[in-house]
């Protein structure tokens, strides 16, 4: 079998048989007033973050959510969005898309807000989506993309551009390796489909969503995931995964790169009251901007000893500039 009919056959077997904690490391899901999540749905939380950022689902946006697992991103963004069809759900496993179905049936009996309705499911898979262009305000999926290899990864990130409006965001949980996985993990079919040897480093895989065309990312959480030991994994030294949640927005790419947020600031600490690069960066003296890692670069270098630019926080929710 090829390593995607692997998957397949492993996400057909945990539909019918949840494997609680499979790929993931539990976390109480998102809590949210009225909202309530069943268990067959927390069961099933094939996920490694999360992909449903609360401040972004204003004006109950359509979301288009890749790979359906047990149905909870799904529940928790019709939260948002109550209205029929408002969520496409796409998912290439038929098992999985029952189990779904049938998760979001209890939902509804839990839930007097919820109609089934307005989460739709399809079949299909991530590199064919069955979405016109331009239709999506979000596309999303969590902890289904570090599954597949580079070339494949490529494909699905501009299925997910193509379907995206203008402006539109793609919200993203995947784990990703502090170094680059060793071959014989990689070839590893099973524990490729379990989200444990097909991660690409953090450079390999912002590069691959900017060079699908996304303009600009922002990290919202970077922690740590799963530790492949030494001994279990036959590796010279033990080599941690971490799990990355981002956003990546359909805007044009800059003439100077894209923009990456990770949540570092510049600070301004020179005589004057405030610092113009007079490239679009004011900088008032004493207080943190946020800013890209790219423009934080340039401005450590413009005056390294008035600007002082901060580390990395790994987390970023808006109000810097590029």
């Amino acid at each position: 079998m090829t390593y995607l009919e692997t998957a397949a056959q492993f996400y057909s077997e945990v539909a019918q048989t949840p494997e609680v904690g499979l790929c993931c490391v539990q976390s109480t899901p998102l809590q949210l007033p009225g909202l309530s999540i069943p268990l067959a749905m927390q069961e099933m939380n094939y996920g490694c973050g999360t992909t449903v950022h609360t401040n972004e689902l204003a004006n109950e946006p359509t979301v288009l959510y890749v790979g359906v697992g047990g149905g909870l991103e799904a529940l928790q963004f019709a939260y948002f969005s109550r209205r029929p069809g408002a969520i496409i759900a796409i998912e290439p496993v038929a098992e999985m898309r029952e189990a779904a179905q049938r998760n979001l049936e209890i939902a509804a009996q839990e839930n007097p807000w919820f109609d089934p309705s307005f989460v739709e499911i399809r079949s299909g898979d991530a590199f064919n989506l069955p979405v016109d262009d331009a239709a999506i305000d979000i596309v999303a999926q969590n902890c289904l993309f570090n599954i597949f290899e580079p070339k494949d990864l490529t494909i699905a990130l501009q299925a997910a551009y193509r379907v995206l409006k203008p402006g539109g965001r793609l919200q993203m949980s995947d784990p990703i390796a502090t170094r680059p996985i060793p071959l014989h993990l990689q070839q590893d079919q099973r524990l490729r489909a379990m989200c444990l040897s097909g991660a690409l480093t953090y450079q390999e895989y912002t590069q691959l969503i900017i060079n699908a065309g996304f303009g600009q990312i922002e990290i919202r959480a970077r922690r740590p995931y799963r530790l492949l030991d030494k001994q279990t994994y036959n590796l010279a030294e033990n080599l941690l995964l971490e799990s990355l949640d981002s956003v990546a927005f359909k805007v044009q790419i800059p003439e100077d790169g894209a923009c990456i947020f990770t949540g570092k600031t510049a600070i301004y600490a020179g005589a004057k009251p405030f610092f113009d690069d007079n490239a679009g960066h004011i900088l008032q003296r004493g207080i943190p901007a946020a800013v890209c890692d790219k423009t934080a670069a340039k401005l450590a270098t413009i005056k390294p000893t008035e600007i002082m630019v901060t580390d990395s926080t790994w987390y970023y929710d808006g109000g810097g500039c590029c």
